[in-house]
C-alpha cells in the first residue's frame, strides 16, 4: 500500500486544487466500454428458495419484455420507499431514458413520461431522497445488481439516492489481473477523493501560499494534508473481497462503482429482458432512439 502514498506529492496537491468541483465517481457519468461483449453470460441466483428466503420481490413488465427483482432488507429505506412507488404505480409508462453498453440500463425519471424525443432526461423524482444505505462489501455492482442513483459527491456528500431513480448493472467480465488493476487504481481515486476534501476548505490558504511563491510552507502543507488523507484512508482502505472476484470474473459487473451507491436488490428472472435493453440503439445522452417504457410493475405476494 505505500506505493499509493508515495505518489501522491505537492504535484498532487496542486491538482486537487485545481479539479476542485470537476466530477468524480457519478453513475451519472461514468461510462464503461470494453471491445469483449459479454452478452451469453448469466447471472448467478441465490440458491435459497426465492419464495422462502423473505424477501420481496417485484415483476416489472416493460415494452421489450418482463424482468424480476427481489429487494434486499438489509436495505430498509430503499425497499420500502420502492414498494411504495410501486404500489402507487409511479413507475408505470416511465422510461428507461439512459442505457449504456456494458455497463447499465437506468430508469425511473417521472418526467420521461410522454417525452418528446428531444427532451433531456435524468433529473426528474418524487421531490425527496433517501439518506444512503451502502452495505458495502455485502452487497456490490455484480451483473444483476439494483442500484439507486444518485447526484454526485460535489453536491451530494452524504451520498443520499434519488427518490425514484434506479439502474441495474450489465457491465462487463474482468480477469483476476484487471481486477487487481482496479484495485490499485480505486484505492488512489479513493485517496485523491480524500484529499481532496482535505483540500477544499484550505483552497484560499493555499492559493495565498502559491502567489506569495512561499514553497516551504507549501510543502509543509502538503505533507500535512497527505498525511491526514493517509491515514483517513487507513481506516477502510479498499480491496476486493473472494466473493467479488468470483463474481466479477465469472459474470461480471461494475466495480468501479462499489462501494459509492447504494445497491437495495438484484435481478432473479428476465435478466434477458435487461440484455435486451442494454443493447438498444441510443442517441443524445445515451437515451435509445426507440422509446423503452414500463409498462406496470407488480408486487409478487
Amino acid at each position: 500500500m505505500k506505493s499509493i502514498f508515495n505518489s501522491i506529492t505537492a504535484i498532487v496537491l496542486f491538482l486537487a486544487i485545481t479539479c476542485i468541483g470537476c466530477s468524480a465517481d457519478n453513475a451519472n457519468n461514468t461510462k464503461t466500454s470494453n471491445s469483449n461483449s459479454n452478452s451469453n453470460m448469466t447471472v448467478q441466483k441465490d440458491s435459497t428458495n426465492a419464495a422462502s428466503n423473505g424477501r420481496t420481490k417485484v415483476i416489472f413488465s416493460t415494452s421489450m419484455g418482463d424482468f424480476t427483482v427481489e429487494l434486499y432488507n438489509e436495505t430498509p429505506k430503499h425497499r420500502d420507499n420502492f414498494l411504495k412507488l410501486v404500489k402507487d404505480s409511479f413507475y408505470n409508462q416511465v422510461l428507461f431514458h439512459r442505457v449504456i453498453r456494458n455497463f447499465m440500463v437506468q430508469t425511473g425519471d417521472p418526467d420521461s413520461k410522454n417525452a418528446a424525443a428531444d427532451a433531456m432526461l435524468g433529473a426528474g423524482g418524487p421531490g425527496y431522497n433517501i439518506e444512503a444505505e451502502i452495505i458495502y462489501p455485502k452487497f456490490f455492482h455484480k451483473k444483476g445488481a439494483l442500484a439507486a442513483a444518485r447526484q454526485g459527491d460535489e453536491v451530494n456528500p452524504r451520498r443520499e439516492s434519488s427518490g425514484s431513480q434506479f439502474y441495474i448493472v450489465t457491465g462487463r467480465g474482468y480477469t483476476k489481473d484487471q481486477l487487481a488493476q482496479m484495485q490499485a487504481q480505486i484505492a488512489n481515486m479513493r485517496v485523491q477523493q480524500i484529499l481532496d476534501s482535505l483540500v477544499a476548505p484550505r483552497r484560499k490558504e493555499i492559493m495565498k501560499l502559491r502567489m506569495a511563491k512561499d514553497t516551504n510552507a507549501l510543502d509543509k502543507l502538503s505533507n500535512e494534508l497527505i498525511a491526514q488523507a493517509k491515514a483517513e484512508y487507513e481506516k477502510a482502505p479498499f480491496s476486493f473481497t473472494d466473493e467479488q472476484i468470483k463474481a466479477y470474473s465469472a459474470v461480471g459487473g461494475a466495480p468501479h462503482l462499489d462501494g459509492q451507491y447504494t445497491v437495495f436488490g438484484e435481478v432473479i428472472d428476465g435478466m434477458s429482458t435487461i440484455e435486451a435493453i442494454e443493447n438498444a440503439e441510443t442517441g443524445r445522452a445515451d437515451r435509445p432512439k426507440e422509446d423503452i417504457k414500463i409498462i406496470s410493475a407488480k408486487i409478487i405476494e
